[in-house]
């Protein structure tokens, strides 16, 4: 899952950026309204995390934005404000929920699954394709023959492979949903997650392989 951070103070930022990743979330995080603007424009994200008082647009003007060109991501807005006519603005502009500074960590990442559970509900725990099923819960790969805990990035990259299988999924496709908008990276690491991917699909004697179909992308298909 994909969230957009914007908050202007850096310190707090990389501090939420960890806590974010080690939880098995895939963070973009940008320092003013604008660029907040920009990047929920022109991305793909399930969730944003806005602070209020940030340069160049606000977080309530960042939400305003995003819902009147009918974006309808749960966001969960942060701010050191405590007022509650400053809750009840957030919340009448379309923020799903409403989070003062400072928290728990704990809370904040309970509030992040309580406005994401809707992208969720309704879908299975688990994925099924051949021989092999992938817990969405455990991170784990398995068949009858064994089973494998994947890496946050491996298990997005089956996720999507598995969910729409002999489906064809450009690298780019991977590029914007699992590493980000702005990634440093270079579209050659979607190669090298396949070879990992491959190898643990292996180890599990898998009967389905991912394939590449030249210029086009990768597909999952059965052996």
């Amino acid at each position: 899952m994909r969230i957009l951070l914007a908050e202007d103070e850096k310190e707090l930022s990389r501090a939420l950026v960890a806590i974010f990743t080690k939880n098995n979330y895939s963070v973009d995080a940008v320092y003013d309204g604008e660029a907040a603007i920009t990047y929920l424009t022109e991305g793909n994200y399930d969730c944003a995390v806005l602070d209020v008082m940030m340069p160049k647009a606000d977080g309530i003007t960042v939400l305003k934005t995003i819902r009147k060109a009918g974006n309808n991501l749960p966001v969960l807005i942060l701010t050191a404000k405590s007022e509650i006519d400053d809750r009840i603005l957030g919340l009448d502009s379309g923020a799903d929920d409403y989070l003062t500074k400072p928290f728990a960590v704990k809370e904040l990442l309970a509030r992040v699954r309580a406005i994401t559970r809707r992208l969720t509900a309704g879908v299975d725990t688990d994925l099924s394709f051949g021989n092999c099923t992938l817990s969405r819960s455990t991170y784990i790969l398995s068949t009858s023959e064994g089973s494998v805990r994947l890496a946050n990035k491996e298990f997005q990259m089956l996720e999507m492979l598995m969910s729409a299988p002999k489906s064809v999924i450009p690298p780019e496709r991977f590029m914007e949903k699992i590493w980000g908008f702005d990634s440093d990276s270079d579209i050659g690491v979607v190669w090298v997650y396949v070879t990992y991917l491959r190898k643990k699909l292996a180890s599990v004697k898998a009967n389905v392989a991912i394939k590449a179909m030249r210029n086009a992308g990768y597909t999952l298909e059965l052996l």
